[in-house]
């Protein structure tokens, strides 16, 4: 399967993602990691790709693409998802969100249902107004420390898991990247709009199928956030799988097959 990386200018600038495969369009949202982007789900595009035409971009702040000098709203995140589609003229998708990716990927079914096809969420944030540590005292990350999370959190073998960890650790080193970052972490930890964009009250109304996956073990958003999600969610279905927090990497193989199987059984 062929995996390309593209570029794309958005209002804020260039924009890079990843793309693969044919067939109906499935959005890939990352997490909120510093070093993360598009390229997170690539060994999920190796699979996808033989099923739908997947794209995988880098969010606003992340990756090599244009920053903005601002902090970086809740809602400026989920319009830029929207933006991404009109760009490349993507009426409607199936989106899918680990994390941080989840919690924007759920803002934005609540906000514009007409552009989502299903919904996935993969251990997303947005349950609850705590704040997080490692938000609050964030220091960047060394090369071994970016290599060891790389190494606890995919399923990847040493030459490539080397390989990713070089490539995010250089992507750390960017002009501006850092101040970006912290920005961003501003906004999203700040307790008012931890509140203000707290999912609880809008997933009532998620009005298109949704899949929810979690990890039985996952240490950063607990298993009982995806249960409140799934009681609260009309047409949601709850998958446990035994993972942590980095299911859609710790587990490639088993997201996999229950994300193909959900978007064929609810393709329009």
């Amino acid at each position: 399967m062929e995996i390309k990386e593209q570029r794309v200018d958005l209002s804020h600038g260039t924009t890079y993602y990843m793309e693969a495969g044919q067939g109906e369009p499935v959005i890939l949202l990352h997490g909120v990691g510093f070093y993360t982007g598009g390229d997170y789900w690539l060994e999920n595009m190796k699979e996808l790709g033989k099923h739908f035409h997947v794209y995988a971009p880098d969010f606003v702040g992340w990756g090599r693409g244009d920053r903005l000098a601002v902090e970086y709203s809740f809602s400026y995140l989920a319009d830029f998802i929207r933006e991404f589609q009109d760009a490349l003229g993507i009426s409607s998708a199936h989106i899918v969100g680990h994390s941080m990716g989840g919690w924007v990927a759920t803002l934005f079914g609540y906000e514009s249902p007409e552009r989502v096809r299903t919904l996935t969420v993969a251990c997303g944030g947005g349950m609850s107004t705590r704040t997080l540590s490692t938000m609050t005292a964030f220091t960047p990350p060394s090369y071994e420390q970016i290599l060891q999370h790389v190494r606890d959190t995919t399923a990847l073998e040493s030459v490539a898991a080397e390989e990713t960890a070089k490539r995010w650790y250089e992507r750390t080193l960017l002009p501006g990247a850092l101040d970006a970052y912290q920005k961003i972490l501003n906004h999203m930890n700040q307790p008012l709009h931890r509140a203000r964009y707290n999912l609880q009250r809008r997933l009532p109304y998620i009005a298109r199928p949704t899949l929810i996956l979690w990890g039985a073990k996952d240490a950063v958003n607990d298993l009982s956030m995806g249960e409140l999600m799934h009681s609260l969610i009309p047409k949601s279905e709850l998958v446990v799988l035994p993972c942590g927090h980095f299911l859609p990497s710790e587990a490639p193989q088993a997201f996999n097959e229950q994300l193909i199987s959900f978007i064929h059984r609810h393709k329009d």
